[in-house]
């Protein structure tokens, strides 16, 4: 049988106590493109909203965007959708390019985080990211009575000048980590949630342990239909796309 080169290898054993990588899997087939992720994202988050002219010069700061992509031809046009984020790549090329170590790796989580208060927003990182998944915060955004009450107080809120992305919902591994130490035991396969996940109604989106081969965003991601953003630039996103045999273009 020939080999599958869409499917990644994981040799990392998995031992127990050991913290290791978060991945990430997204059923393409089943995601209706509703956009309840990234609703669920910016409550989460504490992500404004930017208004009306902002967005018209295309400073929008959701974490999470859905990508159309179309199938077939006219009149038989299958449209699906693509979930993009912060793809947490194991070598990312925001990372070196930065000038005050604000985009570094977490040797915990194996993520890749953004050390706001280190931030000078010189926006080099958001310039070398492929993926496009990095919004630079261009004010300080008003959040009127009673707005501001929604805030997540598990989340830092950002001031203007500092650039943002996708954390994999990092505050919620934390707490479930800390949960399961109070308890003595490990984490459960599925207990860490993101906002993106836990608010998907396809379950489209599933989170967990990729290096645990018994996890179920493991074994979903080591399906022959799985494949990676731009793989080809050898940036190792921790995020798997699940399709179908088609292929699908950008609209």
């Amino acid at each position: 049988m020939a080999k599958n080169h869409n499917i990644p290898e994981y040799k990392a054993e998995w031992k127990a106590g050991e913290e290791g990588k978060w991945g990430m899997a997204i059923d393409m087939d089943i995601c209706t493109g509703c956009n309840a992720c990234v609703a669920a994202c910016a409550m989460e988050n504490n992500i404004p909203f930017v208004g009306e002219e902002d967005a018209g010069y295309g400073r929008g700061m959701h974490w999470i965007r859905i990508e159309r992509l179309w199938e077939g031809k006219y009149p038989e046009v299958k449209t699906e959708f693509q979930p993009v984020m912060c793809q947490q790549c194991g070598s990312a090329p925001c990372e070196p390019v930065c000038p005050v170590f604000a985009s570094v790796h977490s040797q915990a989580e194996k993520l890749n985080v953004q050390v706001y208060n280190r931030c000078v927003g010189t926006r080099y990182c958001a310039n070398n990211c492929p993926y496009v998944v990095r919004t630079f915060n261009w004010r300080d955004y008003d959040r009127p009575e009673p707005l501001n009450n929604q805030l997540n107080p598990d989340v830092t809120v950002r001031q203007r000048g500092v650039m943002e992305k996708c954390t994999f919902c990092v505050q919620r591994i934390h707490k479930a980590q800390d949960q399961a130490k109070s308890e003595g035991r490990e984490v459960f396969d599925g207990e860490v949630q993101p906002a993106c996940a836990q608010a998907c109604p396809a379950d489209a989106i599933v989170f967990g342990r990729i290096d645990d081969p018994e996890s179920r965003v493991s074994k979903l991601a080591k399906q022959g239909r799985g494949y990676k953003l731009l793989e080809d630039l050898n940036t190792l996103p921790q995020v798997t796309y699940l399709k179908g045999g088609s292929h699908v273009r950008n609209g």
